[in-house]
């Protein structure tokens, strides 16, 4: 237990606005509440979304991204960073500058397209992403697509795996985290830093609500780090929570609903 009055890890997200409440800042912030810590955003973008999707994304300008971070950083301080939708170039260039000067593990989620396929990253952003924001990730988790967005490299199976995190690896981040849940058994995640590798599976649950998956594992893996967690333990934690989250996944809307982020309190 943390005595009265004493503040908990901060976590900051840098990522974009889901009005629906299923993922981006807000599920963020749930995650890092039902986790034990302070969360903190940089809000990125605005998206207009419900359960069936992305109806409109403005992104804000890079002074506002930039007046955030420094607001919060230099004042209030931060034990992990966590970034998700950034939209343009411009905003993955000064996001990846800010983080560079932070001392604070960097938790990236290279996030390009919506659960229902929407895209969230223009084009032009991906080497941006690639040159600028991976290197000076303390962690990267991109899920199947993004790692063919990123890399070109397809997985098709378990074994497919091991050479797209190298395929990621060559950007520099740390330590990579493939998400393989678009394969079909075992829920597989492989976590790596080019040396040591850990597999991490869980049952895959039959529930379609699965709405803000990467935002929330992402940010599960931030506040394990911010509590002083190694990586391959925070990661173990947030796949732990992110699938007790999945289990509980409940409908909203007449769409795809969103994970459960208070699951532990239910």
């Amino acid at each position: 237990m943390r005595p009265a009055g004493q503040a908990p890890p901060r976590v900051l997200t840098v990522a974009g606005s889901d009005s629906g409440g299923g993922a981006g800042i807000q599920a963020d912030l749930k995650t890092m509440l039902a986790l034990g810590v302070h969360g903190m955003s940089v809000i990125t973008a605005v998206t207009a979304q419900n359960s069936l999707g992305v109806q409109g994304a403005w992104e804000l300008p890079v002074e506002a991204v930039r007046a955030q971070y420094r607001s919060v950083v230099d004042d209030i301080g931060v034990q992990a960073v966590k970034t998700g939708m950034l939209a343009s170039a411009e905003l993955v260039e000064a996001v990846a500058e800010l983080v560079s000067g932070t001392d604070a593990p960097v938790v990236v989620d290279p996030v390009g397209v919506s659960k229902h396929g929407d895209p969230l990253l223009a084009a032009s952003a991906l080497d941006s992403v690639r040159t600028r924001l991976l290197p000076v990730a303390t962690v990267a988790t991109p899920n199947l697509d993004e790692v063919a967005q990123l890399t070109g490299s397809q997985v098709a199976s378990e074994a497919d795996l091991r050479p797209a995190a190298e395929a990621v690896l060559v950007y520099g981040p740390q330590w990579v985290l493939i998400k393989g849940g678009h394969l079909t058994g075992e829920a597989v995640d492989l976590l790596t830093d080019g040396d040591q590798e850990f597999w991490l599976r869980a049952p895959r649950h039959d529930n379609r609500h699965t709405h803000g998956t990467g935002c929330t594992l992402a940010s599960a893996i931030a506040s394990g780090l911010a509590k002083g967690l190694a990586v391959p333990e925070a990661v173990t934690a947030a796949k732990e929570y992110v699938t007790g989250a999945i289990a509980r996944g409940f409908a909203l809307g007449t769409g795809i609903g969103p994970v459960d982020h208070g699951w532990r309190f239910r």
